[in-house]
């Protein structure tokens, strides 16, 4: 198995290349198989469901295919119960950081399991790993207005709020943006 993260309840899984096409032609069944989960279908809002879709397809395979030695940066990570062995959601990075030292952060999580800390705990692994990196300075990220429990989950990280946007998207929608930076 490839490199992992550990916090108290969780085990973080960095997919490569291969497993992001396996779930990709043969869906999460299959890539829980691969990975020896339980099988948890995720339940989540229709406009998650679309972005995990579009970022499997449009980004992940294509940015671990051309980035084989960092793909941690460019993957999404499994996000592993350990209680009961099942993915949960997924959490990953917008990429290595850029000439600012800046890189952005996104998450998921299965409707069933929220409200229990656990992107919190995921969101402080995965960051702490990421400051590892001494190019690193900021990681941004961006939450819906109206999703309280995700901007909590940053709060709790340490990310301050910088401002608001509307993304362009078939249904725009107001985020607001969030930076935390290096200690």
């Amino acid at each position: 198995m490839t490199f992992q993260l550990h916090t108290p309840r969780l085990t973080l899984i960095p997919l490569a290349n291969q497993h992001l096409q396996v779930w990709h032609e043969s869906g999460r069944k299959d890539l829980e198989k691969i990975l020896d989960l339980q099988h948890n279908p995720w339940e989540m809002e229709l406009f998650y469901e679309e972005e995990t879709q579009q970022a499997l397809r449009d980004y992940w395979i294509p940015q671990t295919a051309k980035f084989p030695l960092d793909y941690y940066w460019y993957t999404n990570w499994e996000i592993i119960l350990k209680a009961s062995s099942c993915s949960v959601g997924g959490i990953g990075f917008a990429g290595l950081p850029d000439d600012q030292g800046t890189t952005e952060i996104g998450y998921a999580l299965d409707q069933k399991f929220r409200g229990q800390g656990i992107a919190t705990e995921a969101v402080q692994a995965l960051c702490d790993w990421a400051f590892q990196d001494s190019g690193l300075r900021i990681i941004r990220a961006e939450t819906p207005v109206n999703n309280a429990g995700s901007q909590r989950v940053l709060e709790k990280n340490d990310f301050q709020k910088t401002g608001e946007k509307t993304l362009a998207l078939e249904n725009p929608m107001q985020v607001f943006t969030w930076e935390r930076l290096r200690y």
